[in-house]
């Protein structure tokens, strides 16, 4: 074990989207920033992630790809594009990954629950309320906002199946507490949201069974049973250190971790329920929570169902993977929200990285060149004018290091470029090409240079997390030796050799031109949305002209719907009743049930023609038609009912 002792953080493990965007990097970038940092101060560091791999959603997904729920999970997560392969872009550091399809977590998971069902903390019941698919939630009616999901914002169905509930409400008091001890959860308005939105409302039970499909781990001893996704996720961060499982190790070693990192969406999860659980199995629970904020576009949450997913391999390849990880930690604190635009990324780069990092670098390494021939002689000349400088290097790590063990990681590397800044502006005050004029003044500019290059080499040293390719190349640079490049030397001014010698390279961040780059990402991305389209089969276009008069007869009006079910004894029909602008309730019948669900319908504004002569399907009246969209993909039709603005008033007619 290492003398500062061992360090244990994860992140979330991922559901595996199909679409990766840069809300999914910002989390693991950040996750591994930290542990990059503890390992650089000494800790043994355990840094897990993984993927999430269970579910009703995976299983639909499945299904719509034409393909098991394994292979759907393998090819994203394994594939090329997949989860792994963005970690591997982004340099990520982890030191194990966990799939909650693997084996072992499978079987430690069940055990768990056992362990729980038989303490008497898990017990049968019948399961009845609103469920958000997508977010893998359950929810109260006075939890729902405006009738939706309060997490992502979309419709949630009425569910009912009978199931296993996890006794959450024993564990209220003793959450509060942990939630109000000060330490556990971080940022601290979180705590107030938990405990306002949840706890003082009253827990109730959570189930943690379902039997309305089959993608999960199956409960043992109850067939047709799987375990909640929450409940099997959740154990991962113990699984995978071996807890209930022969395969793995580092339990006793790493557990409690030290931190787990989440973004606030599933801080509920995180602080509420997974400590419950702990307390259940009688386990130690974690030191921390930090939920840290959402990346924004245009004001709303990055998402690839929202249409507005920025591509970091895109991005990466544009830019650079350490500027992108740079912009990621140095332009939003970890615990807000912050709003991504291209434009913010490419002025960051330009302003941190190409005007004040990279210009000091490439403007002190070309003066070493050229007033030395790369080598600095040992003769120095100091003045006053060098202690403020010199002063505020040496005083860099204290700083930085009580702003990063606080997670305040935008904050540290303000710190860090407060001194970078510093330097530049220091070469404007000693003006060392006034200074090589005269050779009498060589003492002087050579210590010039060597504050110039002490400065840079602990600012670098610093940035490492950050940047850890970028700065290894600056360090070359620099003439920094091996053993030199420590978190030890950071807090040492003057550890450069006197005679160090530096190596010119290539500029590092190189300026960008913001119009010219906006343009080009512009193109890049639409090239990008165009390509992940599926392919389209649309029905030809009907030869046989319509005269004018014969259309006008078709009488076309907005309707609202007020209630939607599937008509009995029909795998296909839908019955709508409308509000067609009348005052009188309109019926519908559509065969649409094959790509509509009727709870998902209600509310929703949609187009229908009302002067149809009704007609009799399944004994039921039907007046009028609903208005749709057909395609092909992949062979099978696609049907998507026409909907329109909800502003506009039922009985609208479309001309």
């Amino acid at each position: 074990m290492s003398e500062r002792g061992t360090f244990y953080i994860t992140t979330p493990i991922y559901y595996p989207s199909d679409k990766l965007h840069i809300g999914h990097t910002y989390c693991t970038v950040a996750t591994d920033t930290i542990a990059r940092y503890k390992r650089m101060c000494g800790y043994d560091v355990m840094f897990l992630t993984g993927t999430d791999e269970h579910g009703q959603k995976i299983e639909e997904k499945a299904k719509e790809a034409g393909v098991t729920p394994q292979e759907f999970v393998d090819r994203i997560v394994e594939g090329e594009g997949g989860i792994l392969d963005l970690w591997k872009l982004m340099n990520i550091s982890n030191d194990r990954f966990i799939r909650t399809t693997d084996g072992y977590h499978v079987e430690a998971v069940q055990r768990i629950f056992k362990k729980m069902y038989d303490n008497g903390d898990i017990y049968k019941g019948k399961y009845s309320g609103m469920y958000c698919t997508p977010c893998e939630s359950f929810w109260t009616e006075s939890q729902l906002v405006d009738g939706k999901c309060p997490d992502c914002g979309r419709e949630v169905k009425y569910a009912e199946e009978e199931a296993y509930f996890f006794r959450l409400s024993k564990y209220a008091e003793p959450v509060r507490e942990l939630l109000l001890s000060g330490t556990f959860l971080e940022p601290a308005s979180r705590v107030n949201e938990m405990i306002k939105n949840f706890i003082d409302p009253g827990l109730e039970d959570l189930c943690v069974s379902r039997t309305s499909f089959k993608w999960g781990i199956p409960v043992d001893f109850d067939p047709g049973h799987v375990v909640y996704v929450w409940v099997d996720a959740l154990f991962n961060y113990m699984t995978a250190l071996g807890y209930m499982n022969g395969e793995r190790d580092g339990l006793e070693k790493y557990w409690p971790a030290d931190v787990h990192m989440v973004g606030k969406e599933i801080v509920r999860f995180h602080s509420i329920i997974w400590p419950a659980m702990l307390m259940s199995v009688g386990e130690p629970l974690p030191k921390k929570v930090f939920g840290h904020g959402w990346l924004l576009l245009g004001g709303g949450k990055m998402s690839k169902s929202k249409g507005n997913v920025v591509d970091p391999y895109i991005l990466a390849g544009r830019f650079g993977v350490d500027a992108l990880r740079y912009f990621l930690m140095r332009e939003f604190p970890l615990g807000s929200d912050g709003n991504f635009s291209n434009e913010l990324l490419i002025s960051r780069i330009n302003s941190d990285l190409a005007n004040d990092y990279g210009n000091l670098l490439s403007r002190t390494v070309a003066m070493v060149e050229k007033y030395f021939n790369g080598t600095l002689p040992t003769e120095r000349a100091g003045a006053d004018s060098d202690c403020e400088l010199n002063t505020m290097a040496g005083e860099l790590r204290g700083k930085y290091e009580k702003l990063m063990d606080s997670f305040q990681t935008q904050a540290a590397l303000e710190e860090v470029f407060k001194v970078i800044s510093r330097a530049n502006k220091y070469i404007d005050e000693t003006a060392p090409w006034v200074l090589a004029k005269d050779a009498a003044n060589t003492p002087r500019l050579a210590s010039v240079m060597y504050n110039l290059l002490e400065t840079l080499r602990i600012c670098t040293q610093l940035l490492t997390p950050f940047m850890p390719e970028s700065t290894v190349k600056a360090a070359d640079q620099i003439g920094v030796p091996a053993q030199l490049r420590t978190w030890e030397a950071a807090g040492n001014w003057g550890s450069l050799p006197a005679d160090v010698t530096v190596h010119r390279g290539d500029t590092l961040f190189p300026r960008i031109d913001m119009d010219k780059e906006l343009a080009e990402l512009e193109k890049l991305e639409e090239e990008a949305r165009r390509e992940a389209l599926p392919p389209v089969e649309l029905e030809p276009q009907l030869a046989e002209k319509v005269d004018f008069d014969t259309f006008c007869k078709s009488d076309f009006r907005v309707v609202k719907v007020k209630s939607c079910e599937a008509v009995k004894k029909s795998d296909k029909l839908l019955k709508f009743t409308l509000d067609d602008g009348t005052g009188v309730d309109r019926q519908i019948l559509s065969g649409i049930h094959k790509w509509y669900q009727p709870e998902e319908l209600v509310g929703k504004t949609l187009v229908a023609i009302v002067n149809l002569p009704p007609r009799k399907m399944m004994g039921l009246e039907s007046n009028g038609m609903l208005i749709s969209a057909v395609h092909k993909e992949k062979g099978e039709e696609v049907l998507h009912l026409i909907m329109v603005d909800d502003s506009i008033p039922a009985g609208a007619k479309l001309c």
